[in-house]
């Protein structure tokens, strides 16, 4: 398995649909952000807003053409990046991504575990196979990076760590039971990590978010033979009255990344347009 390296010193990426709330530019200047799942959705305009408030991103995902075009992307408005194709279930490609981080950029300070699956159906439904699966993409995967990845953020003088959970990991939902359980245990190993980590400078956070428009949103309402418009007319039913979008998730973490939250730690962040406000 190869790397591309799109490495290319400049200007920060100050373009692009996921820079077009307002933020403090340069947040991140000079700091190194890894960030799985960031082909597409959430990761996606992760990856592009780190870039543009001056982090140099290691782009990680499975999907070699979509990883290559978000790196592209970064690169062609003058920041840095590279890809690198991993399966972050397997520790092999783990311990990989780390190294060519230390390679390309000499330290990592911003660990963004953000890729994850859905497969809808109760437990009568759901086989061996797909909980098995979701388990390994939407928690092993965060045991693995993060194994790989504390040394060295460590030995660059500390940083902030986000994971990916959901409002489904702090109250349950319909013919989502592997999700709902795996995204809790994300909640909960967020807290321990952070609680392990502190005295090493690294902070340890989640974030929650409620239904947004993703291809993995759009791909559940596949999955649950749903007309997709109506299904998402349906996920919309919360107080702000729609559901959210890629880069106003990008924003909570870049929040949680950033410096401006250095005395938080061991928290989940929801961030669901009030989708929650009466359950909790």
């Amino acid at each position: 398995m190869s790397f591309r390296n799109h490495a290319n010193p400049g200007a920060p990426l100050t373009k692009g649909k996921a820079t077009t709330s307002p933020t403090v530019q340069g947040r991140l200047q000079d700091k190194v952000a890894l960030v799985t799942g960031a082909a597409s959705g959430i990761g996606r305009a992760s990856a592009l807003l780190f870039a543009g408030d001056g982090a140099s991103v290691a782009v990680v995902d499975i999907n070699e053409k979509a990883g290559e075009e978000v790196t592209k992307a970064i690169t062609e408005q003058g920041g840095r990046a590279f890809f690198a194709p991993a399966d972050v279930t397997r520790a092999a490609d783990c311990q990989r991504v780390v190294r060519a981080v230390a390679k390309q950029f000499g330290a990592l300070h911003i660990l963004f575990n953000n890729a994850g699956i859905i497969r809808r159906a109760s437990v009568l439904e759901l086989s061996e196979a797909d909980w098995d699966r979701v388990m390994e993409v939407n928690v092993k995967s965060i045991f693995l990076m993060s194994k790989f990845a504390i040394p060295l953020i460590e030995k660059s003088g500390g940083g902030s760590i986000v994971n990916t959970a959901s409002g489904w990991g702090l109250a349950g939902g319909p013919k989502a039971v592997a999700y709902c359980a795996s995204k809790g245990a994300v909640v909960l190993l967020t807290k321990a990590m952070a609680i392990d980590h502190g005295p090493q400078n690294i902070r340890v956070n989640c974030i929650c978010p409620g239904d947004t428009d993703t291809p993995m949103l759009r791909g559940e309402a596949q999955q649950l033979g749903a007309a997709t418009d109506k299904f998402l007319q349906e996920a919309a039913q919360r107080p702000l009255r729609r559901v959210g979008t890629p880069e106003e998730i990008a924003q909570a973490a870049l929040y949680l990344a950033s410096d401006a939250s250095s005395f938080v730690t061991g928290t989940a962040l929801v961030v669901d347009g009030g989708g929650l406000a009466g359950t909790l």
